[in-house]
């Protein structure tokens, strides 16, 4: 038997025989509507078996604590399709969870949406180059004459085939889901140059090690055996859950040379550490290549800023070169959703290499998911947050949204002649937030507590009035890591970050995290910053306190309502407090 799949996962897989539907049933949790939406009542019976049936086809919307809204859009249909689902196997688990008769016109709408999904399809022709084919003569001829794609179009081979540059690889993808017709690429990959490796049974740092089940299984599905259908997809596991691990499992798979491209030198410094503690590979094979080291080794860690930056807006980006340095046989995308704009461009051309992404929310801020799936290659794998909370692997959190006031009316009449950009940033330094500190502080004097902003004098004026170490932007690296190294051993316990703390930040012991600044209404700051406490502590307190800090009766309120979506989507509960109800009277300010 094949090994069974985590609940909420997605994998690839052979489409089984299905049996006949039966009847709808008002019993049932599912609720299925025509503009796609789909509604469960999460304290049904049925309701662990119909989620776990509809994730490989739907995006979880919101996850509140009654009913939860799953959307199928298209993007989610073509992720089902690569990962071997049909059409009628879709309707099929709608229509057995569902409490009513399913749309009339929701069977043709999603059967026509998944057959668009490799009816075009990118494969090797025999010597050696590129064509793209399908066998719908009609549909090809009327897609050769769309002006976005012809540029790109070879020679017609024959009726349903046209030759491709392989360096137009990308782009055509990129083109062709923009006409709605994902194209299944076939086409394979540059083998890469062979690197042994292994996976320890002891790290080299003297502990023991294993992956867990959903990462072997993560990293299983994105290798799918060498078949050709593997070696390019995203791997969506939440913050905490492992997904830098996740990576150095598929590495040991293809045992091939790897670069791998983050968001920051402090997490290079975290995935060689892994690396190099993890597997069997030497400190001259896993090289940096940062602002501050430029090294190139059979595998290679580099920052995604690095990668991007030029001089100037009108020369080429001189960094670019490291695509090609090595023989590459597998490129790891960490963050993928923070995947810079210009990295499209080259991911579009290197289209020959192993491509793995690694996110916790497919969610991007310039909505460029559909480049993803086309660049870097559909969803593989998806575990839920609450899932992997539920079995232990990641620390529950406590959600806390605390509201103060401004601390007096000259604050209040700055804040009211102020344009809109100025009156977010007055509501967000707001001093009368320090005394809130004060008291979470003074409650969780004795455990691991990080205060995180985004305002730079707010955060100098914290770290003073406590004592706290302050790492920002402009703190030189040597720096960080000695007061992260001080934190993991619980020399340092509590913290002050800029926007530095956002990102793959190795801090497995931190509990406590007091927001008092955030970006406008970023959902994927709130993931980023949420997933700075969800690893499971090794105290064996599984309990995280994530704290807002925001001003009352302002514009911060209103990008504090947006970015709390993604708490109670993801399945988080959270209270509201008032600052005169957390604090004693001889501590409050105004």
């Amino acid at each position: 038997m094949p090994p069974k799949q985590p609940a909420g996962s997605v994998s690839t897989r052979s489409p089984r025989a299905v049996a006949a539907p039966p009847t709808f049933d008002p019993t049932n949790p599912l609720i299925v509507q025509s503009d796609r939406s789909v509604l469960v009542e999460v304290d049904n019976p049925k309701y662990g078996e119909a989620r776990d049936a509809l994730a490989p086809f739907a995006e979880l919307e919101k996850s509140p604590e009654h009913i939860h809204t799953y959307r199928i859009t298209n993007l989610s249909l073509w992720n089902a399709a690569a990962a071997g689902f049909s059409s009628e196997e879709m309707v099929d688990v709608l229509r057995r969870y569902s409490k009513f008769p399913l749309p009339h016109n929701l069977h043709t709408d999603l059967s026509e949406t998944v057959s668009r999904y490799g009816r075009v399809k990118l494969v090797r022709r025999e010597d050696g180059g590129l064509k793209l084919v399908c066998i719908d003569k009609p549909l090809m001829t009327e897609l050769s004459r769309q002006k976005k794609l012809k540029e790109y179009l070879g020679e017609p081979l024959d009726e349903v085939s046209f030759a491709i540059d392989p360096a137009f690889r990308g782009v055509l993808k990129q083109v062709l889901i923009g006409l709605s017709y994902p194209a299944e690429d076939l086409a394979g990959y540059t083998d890469g140059a062979d690197l042994p490796m292994m996976l320890r049974e002891v790290a080299a740092s003297g502990l023991p090690f294993s992956v867990r089940d959903y990462q072997r299984d993560a990293a299983d599905v994105f290798h799918a055996g060498g078949d050709l259908r593997g070696g390019s997809g995203v791997i969506v596991l939440p913050c905490g859950a492992g997904k830098t691990i996740v990576g150095i499992t598929a590495m040991t798979l293809l045992q091939k040379n790897t670069l791998v491209l983050t968001t920051s030198i402090t997490a290079v410094k975290q995935w060689r550490r892994e690396i190099l503690d993890k597997t069997t590979l030497t400190e001259d094979q896993v090289k940096e290549y940062t602002g501050e080291t430029k090294e190139i080794g059979v595998v290679t860690v580099a920052t995604y800023q690095i990668v991007t930056y030029r001089p100037d807006k009108t020369e080429n980006y001189p960094h670019f070169g490291i695509f090609e340095k090595q023989d590459w046989g597998l490129i790891v995308y960490d963050e993928v959703h923070l995947l810079p704009a210009p990295v499209f461009r080259v991911t579009a051309t290197i289209q020959a290499r192993r491509r793995l992404g690694l996110t916790a929310t497919l969610i991007r801020e310039d909505g460029r998911e559909g480049d993803v799936f086309s660049l870097i290659g559909p969803k593989k794998y998806d575990v839920p947050w609450r899932e992997l909370e539920t079995r232990g692997w990641i620390a529950s959190a406590n959600c806390s949204e605390i509201r103060v006031a401004l601390p007096d009316d000259k604050s209040r009449m700055e804040y009211a002649i102020a344009d809109h950009r100025a009156k977010f940033r007055i509501a967000s330094e707001n001093p009368a937030k320090e005394d809130v500190v004060a008291e979470l502080l003074e409650r969780y004097h004795d455990q691991r507590v990080i205060v995180i902003g985004q305002y730079l004098n707010q955060l100098r004026s914290i770290s003073e009035r406590f004592e706290i170490p302050l790492i920002t932007g402009s703190t030189d690296n040597a720096t960080r890591e000695e007061l992260f190294g001080k934190f993991r051993r619980g020399e340092t316990r509590h913290l002050v970050l800029s926007k530095v703390g956002n990102f793959a930040i190795d801090l497995p012991d931190a509990n406590v995290l007091i927001q008092v600044s955030g970006t406008f209404g970023s959902r994927q700051e709130e993931a980023q910053r949420l997933g700075r406490i969800l690893r499971p502590k090794s105290s064996g307190n599984t309990d995280a306190h994530f704290y807002s800090i925001v001003t009352r009766d302002t514009r911060e309120l209103d990008f504090a309502h947006h970015r709390q979506m993604f708490l109670t989507e993801q399945g988080y509960s959270y209270e509201i407090l008032d600052e005169r109800d957390l604090l004693p009277a001889k501590r409050r300010t105004g």
